[in-house]
């Protein structure tokens, strides 16, 4: 069986919600890992998502300790693109977020790499 791993940082400018994981995530950058798995017996390489997990950030009431959290790549697509729509539209983020919040937006970025194994 090959693997490979597709590693991505994704960075919200909004506080969040995943489906899987209680309670809203806080703004920031959180590493995405995809494994995938080459088909056999087809004429071209084809890779099949195995699984997609998020790295969560530490929180303050449980310093040192880190979660991940094993996520539906559409679940996280639609939350970005809600993060996006959100930043792009001051009057949407300010009907969303309470002042304080929709007063200080950050930079929305990311980053993508490939890693292979087999």
């Amino acid at each position: 069986m090959t693997l490979r791993t597709r590693t991505e940082t994704v960075t919200f400018t909004k506080p969040f919600r995943l489906g899987g994981f209680d309670g809203e995530l806080p703004a920031g950058a959180y590493l995405v890992e995809t494994d995938e798995e080459l088909m056999r017996d087809i004429s071209f390489p084809v890779y099949r998502r195995v699984t997609t997990v998020i790295h969560l950030q530490e929180s303050p009431d449980r310093p040192g300790r880190r979660q991940t959290l094993t996520i539906d790549p559409q679940a996280l697509e639609a939350a970005l693109e809600h993060d996006q729509a959100l930043a792009a539209s001051p009057a949407l983020a300010a009907a969303e977020a309470p002042a304080d919040r929709a007063a200080h937006p950050q930079p929305r970025s990311g980053a993508e790499q490939m890693t292979g194994s087999t």
